[in-house]
């Protein structure tokens, strides 16, 4: 094991830190660093390191006895698990540093933060010494990359407007849109629009369906109102409607008939119902198939990457047409029976007549009915005998939890 004296911010971020009896702590999501004044190196505070349940706690330098190229090791003692609160005086390398503006003061050729490197010095206190740099590039091409010293480039006095995003968003690449969701909150409110407004619109959508209601309205309200529609185009039609519910009836339609009508109509249909029912819960696009579907079609369809395990549990079998609200519903096929049988075989021979539930069932009994059958997902029915969604096991805890229930979590 070798003990490394000088490091990379991003190459920090995520590695697992152990404390002396070799036991998991959690995991770096960021490094704290005091600015100074003049040329001098910032020197580095701690680490913001992610425990359990995402909670973010602040890690001094001096607890820190290495860092090696897998890991980072603690010395004894009793960590302080508070959560995190950023003071007057610091800044996060990675929240705050990377993407910024910077003149490099050789050549006087504008730049910007891809990286920050860290190393140890002969009194174990450890600074903030290189930065790494890119030049903009031209015709698609990735601009030159230098590294400089810290005291080598001019324009990181903070605060600074119009810094860019996409090396932070990269850094992150690895998280899932929940902890993506998570980290966005740790970053001031600024930084937080700026990250947003840089990511693409699938990876927005993802990430918005994450956060609390109140974070995804403020969100949403920063986008041009073109961009805002394409994200609530990419989001699963129960969460933008759900989102779009908080909007005022005005901001709401405007958005609505930005919306590309295909994409539009099945967010209009599910905003007819009321939040706490089986239609207000449901999704409209669960995975739907004609009675002629054979077993191998239906396992060709739940294996689509974009599907939720619980939407991916089971398939509905409708007459035409396919899209809700569908033809007559005859019934659901779940994927256990569906590897239990030849591949030729058709899904309509297999199908399980459980009564489906109907779009004004109260939450309460969405929750016996659930329970009973040991579900993670059933099929809403309207009053013809169509298909009209189908209700998931995350929606309906996403409703028993309370209101706030993300944001007690980032708290801790």
């Amino acid at each position: 094991m070798t003990t490394v004296t000088r490091a990379y911010v991003s190459r920090l971020a995520g590695l697992t830190v152990f404390d002396p009896n070799g036991d998991r702590v959690g995991k770096v999501r960021d490094a704290v660093v005091a600015l100074r004044m003049g040329t001098a190196c910032p020197r580095v505070l701690g680490l913001v390191v992610e425990v359990v349940a995402r909670r973010r706690i602040f890690v001094p330098m001096g607890r820190v006895t290495a860092i090696d190229p897998g890991a980072v090791m603690l010395a004894s003692g009793t960590l302080n698990l508070k959560r995190f609160e950023q003071r007057a005086g610091e800044t996060l390398v990675l929240g705050e540093l990377l993407d910024r503006s910077v003149q490099i003061l050789e050549s006087g050729k504008p730049a910007h933060v891809v990286d920050a490197g860290i190393e140890q010095t002969r009194t174990g206190d450890w600074q903030l010494s290189k930065l790494a740099v890119q030049e903009p590039g031209r015709l698609g091409r990735r601009g030159q990359l230098h590294t400089v010293a810290w005291d080598e480039v001019s324009g990181l006095a903070l605060p600074q407007t119009g810094q860019g995003a996409e090396t932070l968003i990269a850094t992150y690449r690895e998280l899932n849109a929940a902890d993506m969701a998570h980290a966005l909150q740790e970053l001031p409110i600024k930084r937080r629009h700026e990250v947003a407004e840089a990511m693409d619109d699938e990876r927005l959508a993802d990430v918005l369906g994450e956060l609390p209601e109140a974070d995804q309205v403020v969100i949403l309200g920063t986008l041009q109102e073109r961009r805002a529609a394409d994200v609530l185009e990419e989001m699963d039609p129960d969460d933008a409607a759900d989102l779009l519910a908080e909007l005022s009836n005005v901001d709401r339609n405007r958005l609505l008939e930005l919306m590309e009508p295909d994409e539009a109509e099945p967010v209009r249909q599910l905003l007819k119902y009321s939040e706490d029912t089986a239609g207000g819960m449901m999704t409209s696009e669960p995975v739907i198939l004609a009675p002629d579907a054979t077993i191998a079609e239906a396992l060709a369809r739940v294996r689509e990457p974009e599907l939720t395990p619980s939407l991916a549990s089971q398939v509905y079998v409708c007459r035409p047409p396919s899209a809700t609200p569908t033809g007559r519903y005859l019934g659901l096929a779940h994927i256990q029976r569906l590897l239990r049988e030849p591949p030729s075989s058709l899904v309509s021979g297999i199908l399980d007549d459980l009564e489906p539930l109907r779009p004004e069932t109260p939450l309460a009994e969405v929750t016996h009915y659930f329970a009973t059958y040991n579900l993670v997902a059933a099929p809403v029915v309207d009053a013809q005998g169509r298909l009209v969604g189908a209700v998931s096991v995350d929606d309906v805890l996403d409703h028993l939890l309370p209101d706030d229930w993300r944001e007690r979590a980032r708290r801790g």
